[in-house]
């Protein structure tokens, strides 16, 4: 599956590359012209957003194993999304590049770099503290039950991100309309963080379990709040979530 996906997105770089290549020449007909952009780095945000569809599956489909590798998922997602945003920076230039145009991205290029960079150090010390204790207690039974209600919410996010993707497919391709699919996703998954909650005091109702579920949830609160702020804000909230979370792990540990 992983070399089918990597082949499918070097396909799609490719392939978009070409297009905007002949698009600029003439050689296409002008509504694909039009949807494949005038701009050679649309090509890397093409891929890029190809590649973060890819990594959400990844956290749907990580979910129903656990949780605080879930909220690790989200942060790495993030991080890819800031740089993704410093290279939309430059697909809003018109080429030849000039200085007098770039100057101005380089701004937002240093703070989502500089961020995701912060963001990454700081995933590594968390996936370090993670010691994976069930919150189902000892009991088997009770494990394989948490596990089956995890797997059934992350089956209903799978449904639903099937559902805005295909949205966004039909909305930015054929009505040329620019939708927000990483607000709404991010969203959803904190309706989801919180239905694990309430469903981990079925199997654990002791204080420091039921706060470090509760915690991982704000992680998740924090980083939807970062897509919707202007930069540098969206990066210092994304680099607060990730810090709250390995705050919360060492908390929790000791």
């Amino acid at each position: 599956a992983r070399r089918f996906v990597a082949a499918s997105l070097v396909a799609a770089f490719v392939a978009t590359l070409l297009a905007v290549e002949l698009g600029r020449r003439g050689l296409i007909p002008a509504s694909l012209a039009a949807a494949a952009g005038h701009n050679h780095f649309h090509a890397v945000q093409v891929a890029f957003y190809l590649l973060l569809a890819y990594e959400v599956l990844g956290l749907v489909f990580g979910l129903a194993r656990s949780v605080s590798n879930a909220t690790g998922k989200q942060l790495e997602i993030f991080s890819l999304i800031l740089l993704r945003q410093s290279f939309e920076a430059f697909g809003h230039l018109q080429e030849p590049l000039r200085w007098e145009q770039v100057r101005g991205a380089v701004a937002q290029m240093a703070s989502d770099g500089v961020g995701a960079l912060a963001i990454f150090v700081t995933l590594g010390f968390y996936y370090r503290l993670q010691r994976h204790r069930p919150a189902s207690g000892s009991d088997p039974r009770d494990r394989a039950t948490f596990i089956a209600a995890k797997k059934v919410i992350a089956l209903l996010l799978l449904a639903v991100f099937l559902l805005v993707g295909g949205r966004v497919i039909v909305t930015q391709a054929f009505l040329g309309q620019t939708t927000r699919f990483f607000e709404e996703f991010y969203t959803l998954l904190i309706f989801a963080d919180i239905l694990i909650v309430l469903l981990s005091v079925r199997y654990s109702s002791t204080y420091r379990v039921v706060f470090r579920n509760s915690g991982l949830a704000v992680s998740t609160v924090l980083l939807r709040l970062a897509l919707s702020a202007p930069v540098p804000v969206n990066a210092a909230l994304g680099v607060a979530a990730a810090l709250f979370a390995t705050g919360l792990t060492l908390a929790y540990n000791a």
